[in-house]
């Protein structure tokens, strides 16, 4: 049995048992071409899925692409099954049904080693994030919505693979295993274990670099990482960074101030100067900044208030910055550390992203434009470990519990029980 609080995969046989995997492929999409122009999340899939369909199962696979907030990427699964196919140079099945009386025949009809993508399960309106923060169904409630209350009864076996939708509490995440045996897949085994220590018992010292637009995600991470030792120092940079700036009583200026506003972060400035009150040197905060005067320039903090948007960490900040990571012997990251889509401002994200990579400490990188960054600068290899998910990944460092590893302690407390 395994020693984790939820079961794994070496916990069962599948040896001609019918296997429900809940996957996550959700991945970008153009939107001239409708093609997946980013297949990460399908190739961090593929082991699970090929170690289940050679251990002998009846596979049948459940997905998402897109959502209503999402909605331009809302797309069938057709092309996520062709290429499926090929990375595991083996057919997986598609039928353009997710629970219905063609979706349940194909299903009754796999053969030991089949495997079926079933089609996208946010068309029914139960699996929608609209629907979710709408209607509160508890756990025993998703296990009788439409699709659960019509797989279940084909299946042997629940194994979630998407530890990057572990935050949404959605009928085929939560609801199967109130109704299955249930277990984690290698992917969602990896990356609970690894957030788990970084979030638990990093090896110090530990930082943390908080950066990116979404600072609701960077503040709701700082106080409980600090509060609570996960982190030794946060380094802020992006929108971050600024609001940090602004609480210390440093004027911005009119346009990056209105920018803050604007956006409704300006409340963040009160929960900014708390936590600067209480963890003080811990939070370190930029030292110089850029602008893009027709070209980057560089200027220092004592220079503010300026009259133009703050687009980048300065070189100063990004020595102190590297230095303080090359002591450092666990790293997390989440934001850029500032508009690195441009060639102005994207010396800060480019060399804390370099630094990073040749830091001999242990480096965490997680959320969709981290990630981003890490392609276009060339160094997503050389990070030490690139998780998958986004939201779940913030909401886990940031001690809140998310639905589907609940869901998965309560699976393994009822088969063990069971089995006792």
């Amino acid at each position: 049995m395994s020693s984790m609080d939820i079961l794994t995969l070496d916990d069962f046989d599948f040896e001609d048992k019918t296997v429900i995997l809940r996957v996550d492929i959700n991945s970008p999409i153009d939107p001239q071409t409708r093609r997946i122009v980013d297949d990460n999340r399908i190739l961090r899939s593929l082991p699970t899925i090929r170690e289940l369909s050679d251990g002998g199962a009846r596979l049948v696979m459940l997905a998402h692409q897109g959502d209503t907030l999402d909605y331009q990427n809302l797309a069938p699964l057709e092309q996520h099954a062709s290429m499926l196919s090929r990375l595991l140079d083996r057919p997986v099945a598609y039928i353009d049904d997710v629970a219905g009386p063609a979706a349940r025949e194909r299903v009754r009809r796999l053969k030991r080693g089949e495997m079926l993508l079933l089609d996208n399960v946010r068309f029914h309106t139960e699996e929608v994030s609209t629907f979710r923060n709408y209607v509160k169904l508890s756990p025993k409630e998703m296990a009788k919505t439409y699709i659960v209350r019509n797989l279940a009864p084909l299946g042997d076996l629940y194994v979630c693979d998407a530890f990057a939708a572990a935050h949404r509490a959605a009928p085929t995440l939560v609801g199967f295993p109130e109704v299955l045996p249930a277990a984690g897949g290698r992917l969602f085994v990896e990356e609970y274990g690894i957030l788990k220590r970084v979030r638990d018992n990093p090896e110090r010292p530990c930082v943390f670099v908080l950066g990116g637009a979404k600072i609701s995600d960077a503040f709701g991470m700082m106080g409980k990482v600090l509060a609570d030792g996960t982190a030794d120092r946060v380094l802020t940079t992006g929108l971050t960074g600024l609001v940090m700036l602004w609480a210390a009583g440093i004027e911005l200026g009119r346009v990056p101030e209105a920018y803050l506003r604007d956006r409704g972060l300006e409340p963040f400035v009160a929960q900014a100067a708390s936590l600067l009150q209480k963890y003080g040197e811990r939070i370190v905060y930029p030292e110089d900044l850029a602008i893009d005067d027709g070209g980057r320039r560089e200027i220092p903090v004592s220079a503010l208030p300026v009259e133009t948007e703050l687009i980048d960490i300065g070189s100063r900040t990004i020595a102190h910055y590297a230095s303080i990571l090359q002591e450092a012997r666990t790293i997390f990251v989440n934001g850029p550390a500032g508009v690195y889509e441009t060639k102005a401002g994207s010396l800060g994200t480019e060399s804390l992203w370099k630094a990073i990579a040749e830091a001999p400490g242990y480096s965490v990188i997680g959320g969709g434009d981290t990630v981003a960054a890490a392609r276009r600068f060339g160094v997503v290899d050389q990070m030490s470990y690139v998780s998958t998910a986004g939201g779940a990944l913030i909401q886990f460092l940031s001690g809140q519990k998310l639905p589907v590893i609940e869901a998965l302690r309560r699976a393994k407390q009822r088969y063990t029980g069971a089995s006792a």
